[in-house]
């Protein structure tokens, strides 16, 4: 690139990153030793281990296992300031984004790796009712509210507002709405009986509403079938081709049903940043950027986007899932554009996304996988999944945590981050 491009303070080409998710995070990690100087913003100051996320929300883990702070994960590397603000917008014609408190970074490259948040498909005001879960904030929202139901039932006299406060309704299937089915049912069924003296907590109800005619509709028939047996298994009912109409606080109406329920979680669809409209690009149904084949903007070549920020075409045509791995590839790519333009070498080919399979837990040695030709689940499943989590935490001390907290979890049915939190909630 040319010199004219560069920080005229260190003579470096300036990359701004947005975003320290997996994508964003995997970028600044690929682009070590390059002739660059990066600036890594995020309004939160923490990356997070989002698969893991639902544990923190029904009490398996605490926060402090599945996320780290951003600037120590970055602290040897000298060529990244990390700066906690948020993004307003992009001036693309002066190449500098703009911060919440009227500052402006400049720019050479910028790669937004902005992330996603939930969508209620026109029905925002269903917000407040069924919160649903993408960030720690909304992990000890959902665990408050999760625990604060059984507080609040052992208190209640009335029978009908007892069972409205031991009924859970999960909306959405996929495998985050399996996870907090799953385990939701695991916690009144095993941990918390022994706790309580005036309400049997074993006579919850967990109720996973899924629009669609199965569970887990992105995997195998087979393993969607496992999977929807095993919930059943755990006491979870399941209830498909029910689109939910309407939320509120005291329950929730499904196909013609009407359910009276204090604790309603939604994991039924999510929405992209607001990053095409900062940059007046097209974008699809959901918010996400539509790219070039190497993940740049149309017409802005400086500029590319990963993770959950666009929608671009994988494998068989489908378009590339907003998971872990995918973000994780996608900065590593672009990682290597930039490198190959900052050293005047031929780019690399289109990005080529590699599937290396879909895991869930649904249980306790319960969980699928789908690799493509081989299928697994049950018990081997489920210690594939949890030696796979593992694996990619950052640091040893997490690693050793979160694997003794779930032993503990296998041996004694006991989870040990059961704290409530105060929030703006707690008031009936």
């Amino acid at each position: 690139m040319a010199s004219d491009t560069a920080d005229p303070t260190t003579g470096r080409h300036r990359i701004v990153v947005v975003g320290a998710g997996f994508g964003g995070l995997e970028a600044v990690h690929r682009l070590a030793g390059a002739p660059v100087a990066i600036t890594l913003v995020d309004r939160r100051n923490h990356h997070l281990f989002q698969p893991l996320l639902y544990q923190v929300a029904t009490a398996s883990l605490a926060t402090s296992e599945i996320a780290w702070p951003t600037r120590h994960v970055l602290a040897r590397r000298d060529d990244v300031t990390t700066l906690l603000a948020t993004v307003t917008g992009i001036d693309t014609a002066a190449r500098r984004v703009l911060l919440d408190d009227g500052a402006t970074l400049p720019y050479d490259t910028l790669i937004l790796a902005t992330g996603a948040r939930h969508a209620y498909f026109g029905h925002d005001e269903w917000e407040p009712f069924a919160p649903g879960l993408k960030t720690l904030e909304d992990a000890t929202t959902i665990r408050r509210r999760i625990l604060l139901a059984f507080e609040r039932a052992e208190r209640e006299t009335d029978p009908r507002r007892q069972a409205a406060l031991l009924t859970f309704v999960i909306v959405g299937a996929g495998p985050t709405g399996v996870e907090l089915a799953g385990t939701i049912a695991e916690l009144a069924r095993d941990t918390l009986p022994s706790d309580f003296r005036r309400i049997d907590t074993r006579k919850a109800r967990v109720v996973l509403v899924e629009a669609g005619p199965r569970v887990l509709a992105g995997y195998a028939e087979d393993l969607s079938a496992y999977a929807q047996r095993s919930l059943e298994g755990l006491g979870v009912e399941v209830e498909l081709g029910r689109p939910v109409s309407a939320c509120s606080a005291d329950g929730v109406v499904y196909g013609d049903r009407t359910l009276e329920a204090k604790t309603i979680l939604w994991a039924a669809g999510v929405r992209a940043s607001p990053a095409a409209e900062w940059l007046g690009v097209p974008a699809d149904r959901a918010g996400r950027l539509i790219v070039e084949p190497d993940l740049a903007v149309p017409g802005h070549p400086e500029i590319f986007a990963v993770g959950d920020t666009v929608a671009i075409a994988g494998p068989e045509g489908k378009p590339v899932p907003g998971i872990a791995p995918a973000a994780k590839q996608e900065g590593h790519y672009v990682a290597g554009v930039i490198r190959a333009r900052l050293a005047g070498a031929a780019p690399p080919g289109p990005f080529h996304y590699r599937h290396a399979g879909s895991l869930a837990q649904i249980g306790k040695k319960l969980a699928v996988i789908d690799f493509g030709r081989i299928k697994l689940r049950g018990a081997l499943a489920w210690w594939i999944w949890g030696i796979a989590h593992i694996y990619f935490l950052i640091g040893v001390r997490t690693r050793l945590s979160v694997a003794l907290n779930w032993l503990w979890i296998h041996v004694r049915n006991q989870r040990s981050a059961r704290l409530i939190t105060q929030g703006r909630d707690d008031e009936d």
